[in-house]
C-alpha cells in the first residue's frame, strides 16, 4: 500500500498545541503519523452525514478526511470528546 501524505488544518494544529499534557500531545501525533500508513486504522469510525472519519486517542478525538485518489489525509479537528462534534 502506498503511503498517504498528511495535511493538518491550521485550526487543528492550534487545537493540538492547546493540549496541556505533553504525553497526550505525543500520543496524538503518533496516532496521526500512523494514518499515513493506513488511514482506516482499527477503531476508526466513519461519521454519518459526511465523508469524514474519526479515531480515538484517550479522551481526544481526531477527525479527518481521506482523499484516496491523491493519497492525502486531511486532519480537520482535534478536540476532547465532549466538544469535537460541535460545528463540524
Amino acid at each position: 500500500m502506498a503511503k498517504y501524505k498528511l495535511r493538518i488544518k491550521k485550526s487543528a494544529a492550534k487545537e493540538l498545541e492547546a493540549i496541556s499534557r505533553k504525553a497526550d500531545r505525543r500520543r496524538i501525533v503518533s496516532r496521526i503519523e500512523a494514518l499515513a500508513e493506513n488511514p482506516r486504522l482499527d477503531g476508526c469510525k466513519k461519521l454519518s452525514g459526511s465523508e469524514r472519519y474519526r479515531i480515538r486517542q484517550g479522551s481526544y478525538r481526531i477527525v479527518y478526511a481521506i482523499e484516496d485518489k491523491q493519497l492525502v489525509v486531511y486532519v480537520v479537528k482535534i478536540a476532547d470528546r465532549k466538544s469535537v462534534y460541535r460545528a463540524l
